[in-house]
């Protein structure tokens, strides 16, 4: 597979021309990389007015993943997310509906800015008393009996799969219900977009999803903020002509040029043997997987690229375990006192597995620890998220918070899911789930 970016980019930098235009290094500078960090000149192509050399890498990447149209975020799936939801509320319009969505409530804080940013209403679907923060087991059924209580049904469920935990929701179950009842469906696949290229294919864009986006950085060799907007063929035709529209709205004119040549890299990469590579090293870490439970660590999810450890279990904190990683020059993805998150791919390499597996199989299990988590509670809504967001507003102490309403989600990434939604009156529980999470201070309504 070409690579029209990577060529154009170091043909320019060999021909060392006087850079009369931005970027301000002009191609010299201090991480030596400088050279072929360019902008929109003529032959550069503009992305989300794409006709050239963006256009034909992007068409490669839509190829790979089989969509109808994919297009390249620099900015991560943040902006993507932005965008989806602005051609739901562009579908919405045209259908002559309310724009209201459906979503799990583990959702990242990019889709309350997304949904703030275009006037959306949602319906929250909260997890189990048996889940936490961060996971939704949301299936068919449960989705069915959710949908039995409108009158008049939401224009599209949006789902995060996989979570940051490493669980994949049954996306195909999903959209068979969907298209059964009329609703669009919509993924945060942010850390799954080597799911597309799996023995199984799992990506959401196979199993059924209308539009999803890819955080390509997370888990393939891509630069960070580099993503994919993905919009299936079976889509709303307003999506596909519409799509660039929707990205350049929310997106800087400004993309990064080494982001888009990382990009446009991949397609190569993943195009010449990276399914052969990425299935061996699933197996590699999947004996990892089989050594730490015979060992007798409780592992959460069924991400293949991912290990998280529910640590309370085997008598430690994730914020312990962490440190003792940490002390043996192994940094982790993700740890809170419940779990300890590990993102792998294929270019990690055997002795990075091998240095893992030796110090978490050094770890002597310990007595549980029984503290509980806390629960997602539903909270009362005062106001819209749109509302809240545009309000003005005030910082407290989160222990002074009870019966204020909640301006702006305060909230760390990772792992980025909010305790409370903007607009929300905050409540006993919530206050201490802010304590168990160590929030101190939190925007409230004035």
């Amino acid at each position: 597979m070409n690579t029209p970016i990577c060529d154009f980019v170091k043909k320019y930098a060999a021909a060392q021309h006087s850079r009369l235009h931005m970027p301000g290094h002009k191609g010299k500078g201090f991480l030596g990389v400088e050279h072929l960090d360019i902008t929109e000149v003529e032959g550069a192509d503009v992305l989300y007015n794409a006709k050239g050399i963006i256009k034909e890498s992007m068409e490669n990447a839509s190829s790979l993943f089989s969509t109808a149209r994919t297009l390249y975020s620099t900015e991560g799936s943040s902006l993507s997310i932005r965008a989806m939801l602005y051609l739901l509320k562009l579908y919405s319009a045209e259908n002559n509906r309310k724009p209201v969505i459906l979503a799990g409530r583990n959702a990242h804080k990019a889709f309350l800015s997304g949904v703030a940013l275009n006037d959306i209403e949602v319906d929250w679907i909260y997890p189990d008393e048996s889940e936490g923060l961060l996971s939704l087991n949301l299936t068919p059924e449960k989705l069915k009996s959710y949908l039995e209580n409108y009158k008049e049904k939401p224009v599209a469920l949006y789902i995060t799969s996989p979570d940051y935990l490493g669980n994949i929701t049954d996306i195909k179950g999903l959209s068979a219900v969907c298209k059964e009842q009329g609703l669009l469906l919509l993924i945060d696949n942010a850390h799954g977009a080597y799911l597309n290229f799996l023995p199984e294919n799992q990506h959401p864009i196979a199993l059924g999803a209308d539009i999803c986006c890819d955080s390509a950085h997370k888990t393939l060799p891509v630069l960070t903020g580099g993503g994919y907007l993905h919009i299936s063929k079976s889509a709303p035709e307003i999506f596909k002509t519409h799509c660039e529209s929707a990205m350049s709205l929310f997106a800087s004119t400004s993309p990064s040029y080494l982001i888009l040549e990382s990009l446009d890299s991949a397609n190569k990469y993943m195009a010449e043997g990276y399914k052969e590579k990425l299935s061996f090293f699933v197996e590699e870490v999947e004996d990892l997987k089989k050594a730490l439970k015979a060992k007798g660590y409780t592992l959460f999810g069924n991400e293949a690229l991912k290990i998280t450890i529910s640590s309370k279990e085997y008598g430690y904190t994730g914020n312990e375990l962490t440190s003792i990683l940490s002390e043996n020059g192994i940094i982790c993805e993700f740890a809170d006192s419940d779990f300890l998150t590990l993102m792998f791919t294929p270019e990690n390499s055997n002795s990075d597995l091998n240095k893992l597996k030796g110090v978490l199989l050094a770890v002597n299990k310990r007595p549980e620890i029984s503290t509980p988590s806390p629960k997602v509670n539903k909270l009362r809504r005062a106001l819209s998220i749109k509302e809240a967001l545009f309000s003005p507003n005030t910082e407290i102490h989160a222990k002074d918070a009870e019966g204020k309403i909640l301006a702006s989600y305060t909230v760390s990434c990772p792992p980025a899911v909010p305790i409370a939604i903007c607009g929300e009156v905050i409540d006993e529980n919530a206050l201490k789930a802010f304590a168990y999470y160590k929030i101190e201070k939190i925007r409230v309504i004035k």
